[in-house]
């Protein structure tokens, strides 16, 4: 009987034993668990933290770029545009200087004004204006009319029938009134030459002439078109 109890007894020690340690061996395996848990959590949220960090980094780095990419457009456009409205006026300008060269605008300055007249003893020829355009021109003439007809580089005078036709279309009767803009003093001196300038031979010759010098010549556009027979565009061809 005793023998019993005291197998009883050392059995229920054994097994209070085994179940300490049991207890034991799960309280650790949870615990175990439960801190593995939390850890995960805590570094998933981490990764996540950092992904997300990442991400954002990498769209602000991204938009910065594009900002700054278009900062430097807008640049580039308003130095466009400026550099094209700086173009812009110099074509203008350039265009302006052409037509007043061409002879398509009015213009005016110093210069002097020749006028020749018909008279019994002798009548003016096409051949006496020509010859005194190409005078005013070596003297430096920048701009010339007869009778406010524009001359131009390709103006063509003729007599055809004794009528003074300017391109065949425009007629010009005396007095022949030829303005011409440029430096007084050179012009008037070119013309006054003693014996052989245009002034004394047409007055040796009995023509009426007179010269004067004028601080504001008025010369009008060239109204006609402007037409080319033998230039054309582009290289030579055989």
């Amino acid at each position: 009987m005793q023998k019993e109890k005291k197998d009883y007894i050392v059995m229920s020690i054994i097994i209070g034993v085994v179940c300490v340690i049991l207890l034991a061996v799960m309280f650790m395996q949870f615990k175990t668990v439960e801190e593995t848990d939390i850890t995960a959590i805590e570094n998933m949220r981490e990764v996540e933290l950092r992904t997300a960090i990442s991400e954002w980094k990498t769209k602000y780095e991204e938009t910065a770029e594009k900002l700054e990419a278009n900062r430097k457009l807008i640049k580039d456009y308003q130095e466009k545009i400026e550099k094209n409205e700086e173009t812009s006026s110099l074509i203008d300008y350039d265009l302006k200087e052409s037509d007043m060269i061409l002879g398509k605008t009015d213009v005016y300055g110093e210069g002097v004004v020749v006028t020749l007249e018909d008279n019994s003893e002798c009548k003016v020829t096409y051949s006496d204006l020509i010859e005194l355009i190409n005078e005013l021109r070596y003297a430096g003439a920048e701009a010339i009319s007869i009778n406010d007809a524009r001359i131009i580089n390709m103006t063509e005078i003729s007599q055809p029938n004794g009528v003074m036709t300017i391109n065949s279309e425009t007629r010009v009767h005396s007095p022949y009134v030829v303005k011409a803009i440029g430096n007084q003093t050179y012009l008037s001196s070119t013309l006054n030459l003693k014996d052989s300038g245009f002034i004394d031979t047409c007055r040796a010759r009995g023509m009426t002439i007179k010269l004067e010098q004028v601080k504001n010549v008025p010369i009008l556009k060239y109204n006609g078109e402007m037409k080319t027979k033998y230039m054309m565009k582009g290289e030579e061809k055989e």
